[in-house]
């Protein structure tokens, strides 16, 4: 993580980091924890808190309404943690909006289950990174035993996923074509482009992501979305 010397107070800024199943959002959150300031808060996964925790996930209708609920609630109890101690960003690994992608009834139904509106939930956040999840043909990894989709499905997702955050005045989509290093590049310059002045001055801007000591880029091994 690069240092920095600013105190603040920071006007804090919450960013989602979304996408499809294989999207490559590990990888570039871990590039981002190595590239950018300690006033960028990356949250974890709601989902991989719920299920890593042993929270039952099985294809029934009433398990995955139970699980979509259970991560909506763990997501918005995440964020309340991510606004404590001055951050000038709250980097989000999904967000509330991403349980109606999965969510196994309609928009109406999600929101009477959930208790909000899809205009409360667009409000939380100030914006929303999509990263395109890639074809078969592009490099979509199915290895990660964590990942249930195959490819078709995973595409049906984030096809899903891009619907819901439509209506955000903020979102920013990057397509999946070109290699891993390229989407992250530009997905790190949005996020660059979102932070104070104190904290961006201290951003690499020669592209050069990550020192040899850094060792290689992960596996997107985490994932439960």
């Amino acid at each position: 993580m690069v240092e920095c010397g600013c105190a603040g107070p920071h006007d804090r800024r919450r960013v989602v980091l979304t996408g499809g199943p294989g999207a490559g959002k590990t990888a570039v959150l871990e590039l981002v924890m190595r590239s950018l300031c300690r006033h960028v808060k990356v949250l974890p996964e709601a989902a991989g808190i719920v299920f890593g925790g042993g929270f039952p996930r099985a294809p029934h209708e009433t398990y995955r309404r139970a699980g979509q609920r259970a991560i909506f609630h763990v997501q918005r109890e995440l964020e309340v943690t991510g606004d404590f101690q001055n951050p000038a960003i709250v980097l989000c690994d999904r967000g509330t909006l991403d349980g109606l992608a999965y969510w196994p009834g309609g928009a109406e139904d999600f929101w009477r289950e959930t208790g909000t509106s899809l205009a409360a939930e667009l409000a939380r956040y100030d914006v929303v990174l999509h990263l395109r999840t890639p074809s078969q043909d592009q490099g979509y990894n199915h290895q990660n035993p964590l990942r249930t989709e195959p490819a078709g499905l995973a595409a049906k997702i984030d096809a899903r996923i891009l619907e819901v955050w439509q209506a955000h005045p903020r979102r920013f989509v990057v397509e999946a074509e070109g290699d891993f290093l390229e989407k992250a590049s530009v997905a790190l310059s949005i996020l660059r482009a979102e932070l104070p002045e104190c904290c961006s001055a201290h951003f690499p801007v020669d592209g050069r992501l990550r020192g040899p000591e850094a060792g290689p880029l992960p596996h997107e091994r985490r994932g439960l979305r």
